[in-house]
């Protein structure tokens, strides 16, 4: 006769009335104790988690911040201003918020990153990738329209630029233009429907998202600095050999991550806010002026490698659809990569030396969108353009031919 599965044996008072009702210490042991990880996670893989904690952070300072702010072109920047020196504390929550946009995108980044250098979008975690970059596409809507809605003078200009970069998509583009817009020029109008989007739909699809991310990182199981699958050396009991359970090991190591995570965060709210203009520029201290434009028009840092990319084609066209292709690649990477190995630690030296210049490029290019687009700083992003795309470009090849290291059967710890 098969064990039996009820959760609530032995179990009395409010917990097994609970579990009667709610599948709690059943989701528990399948979902936490019942998942096993790789038992050699390194720090890299602390910023999935992070990435969650700061979402929630963002949900959550975001829902006191609309309870003070109005979408009006009238009363939008007013209402900030508002927040800011009136409302208890609401300096803190906008800070909160703002700074966590950035956060967010330090987290993905590095999140993604590790992905890169384990090969963590490889078979069989192509979906994992995919959802995962569109993951990454409703975050960059949602911190757009999110940086539009407190119509200051930079939100205002950056808006002007990016919105009527859709006017380049040949015959629709101008309609698709006057659609986001709502009107015949930012105004009123869209920031209701900027702060509709940004507020309910965006994120509800964010989380869908992460949760659809979640259900794939079950189903085919967490990577690893190898890059080796885990499920293939099973014991008797049918459990990974290099397997541990995720509760309590990586949720107690998570909780350390998000201790060291939340000084660093902390530590940038209460000391240095807008990080000398990162984070927030002076001009967004100023309200949106339609006669005033900033001396020099950048969108926020986390944006600037692809508006490096469309300011380094003179044809504006060519440069909006060289940004969405340095996107779109991305999406194509499981398929590009040939080496017979996942990790960087087992490929070539070429695999290597590809992704530390993709890397440099990438940061380079977020450097030189900030500057103003003339003389060398154009030239310069056109060379590292160059780079960011031959990481992709080549790849079939140079993974192909490359000499690399034989991966370990079983995994490998390094204290």
């Amino acid at each position: 006769m098969a064990a039996s599965t009820d959760t609530t044996a032995g179990k009395t008072g409010f917990r097994a009335w609970l579990n009667k009702r709610l599948p709690v210490d059943e989701f528990v042991d399948s979902q936490l104790i019942g998942y096993f990880a790789p038992k050699n996670f390194n720090l890299w893989y602390f910023f999935g988690s992070l990435a969650l904690l700061v979402f929630v952070i963002q949900i959550l300072s975001g829902i006191f911040l609309t309870m003070h702010y109005k979408p009006s072109e009238a009363m939008a920047f007013d209402s900030v201003e508002y927040i800011m020196r009136e409302v208890e504390w609401g300096w803190l929550i906008r800070y909160l918020h703002s700074t966590g946009a950035s956060f967010f995108f330090i987290v993905v980044y590095l999140h993604m990153f590790r992905a890169l250098m384990y090969g963590s979008y490889r078979a069989p975690r192509e979906l994992l990738w995919i959802l995962g970059m569109l993951l990454y596409l409703a975050l960059m809507a949602e911190a757009f329209m999110g940086y539009v809605l407190p119509w200051g003078n930079m939100s205002y200009w950056g808006a002007q630029v990016i919105v009527n970069l859709f006017g380049t998509i040949p015959v629709i583009g101008p309609g698709i233009v006057e659609w986001i817009r709502g009107d015949y020029g930012i105004a009123d109008s869209t920031l209701n429907r900027f702060f509709a989007l940004h507020v309910i739909a965006v994120p509800f699809a964010i989380a869908f998202l992460i949760l659809m991310h979640l259900v794939a990182l079950r189903q085919t199981g967490s990577n690893n600095p190898d890059g080796i699958e885990i499920k293939a050396k099973t014991g008797a009991d049918g459990k990974p050999l290099d397997g541990i359970p995720f509760h309590p090991y990586y949720t107690v190591k998570d909780i350390v991550g998000v201790g060291v995570f939340l000084l660093f965060f902390c530590g940038v709210i209460f000391f240095v806010p807008t990080f000398g203009g990162l984070f927030l520029e002076k001009p967004n201290f100023e309200p949106a002026n339609a006669l005033s434009t900033p001396e020099h028009i950048a969108p926020v840092w986390y944006f600037t490698a692809f508006y490096a990319m469309l300011r380094a084609v003179p044809d504006q066209q060519m440069g909006a659809l060289l940004m969405l292709l340095a996107i779109v690649v991305l999406f194509f990477l499981p398929w590009l990569d040939r080496s017979p190995v996942k990790s960087i630690r087992y490929k070539g030296w070429i695999s290597k030396l590809a992704l530390a210049l993709f890397v440099v490029a990438f940061v380079a290019l977020s450097y030189l969108g900030l500057q103003p687009a003339d003389g060398l700083y154009v030239i310069l992003a056109r060379i590292f353009t160059a780079v960011y795309f031959a990481f992709f470009i080549l790849m079939p090849w140079y993974t192909s031919i490359e000499t690399c290291k034989p991966a370990p059967e079983r995994v490998s710890y390094h204290a």
